[in-house]
């Protein structure tokens, strides 16, 4: 039976990773889709299950000291992330195509972990930090020092969208086709 894939979704907060994958969730159905693990608190629309599971920290542990995650990392200096494994070797061994977003380090990880040839990392880009600012404060109001922390990650994941497969730009205004050319990416490499 053929292997299927994983197709990693990354970029810096803000440039629509969500939205693309709400968008992969509808053109992709038979795709899997695994949960997130964070040790964050729900925000007021989040529910348990349906993106993250939420745990504590000595939940999340636990799990680190089992050997359950596929990638994990500390996010922003406190929270945790992780991607559970099981799930994502059953489907892919499946020969099912899997779309997961993630964090530069969990492609680091990962691609240490899986095979190269089933692996595949498309960053989203920003045109500039100025763009993406703009962007995020129109959503929310976010503290001075927190923008600050986002513009150096910013800086550094622009920078590391050199080591993905694929890099494609969101830009305000032009989200279907962005959606779209993620969408594109994912057909033609799933074969």
């Amino acid at each position: 039976m053929k292997k299927g894939r994983l197709f990693l979704i990354l970029g810096p907060s803000g440039t629509g990773k969500g939205t693309a994958i709400q968008y992969l969730k509808s053109r992709f159905p038979e795709a899997v889709f695994p949960l997130s693990c964070t040790t964050r608190q729900p925000r007021p629309t989040e529910k348990d299950g349906e993106v993250y599971r939420f745990l504590t920290k000595g939940e999340f542990d636990r799990k680190i000291k089992a050997g359950e995650f596929l990638e994990w990392a500390v996010v922003h200096h406190d929270n945790f992330y992780g991607t559970l494994k099981k799930p994502i070797l059953e489907a892919i061994n499946a020969g099912k195509i899997v779309i997961r977003e993630v964090d530069m380090q969990g492609v680091q990880s990962i691609r240490k972990l899986l095979p190269q040839d089933q692996v595949v990392a498309i960053f989203i880009a920003a045109p500039s930090w100025e763009s993406l600012r703009h962007r995020i404060l129109k959503r929310s109001k976010i503290p001075d020092e927190e923008l600050v922390r986002r513009e150096s990650s910013f800086k550094l994941e622009m920078a590391f969208s050199k080591e993905c497969d694929f890099v494609v730009m969101s830009e305000e205004g032009n989200i279907e086709e962005f959606c779209t050319e993620v969408g594109k990416i994912i057909e033609e490499n799933a074969k």
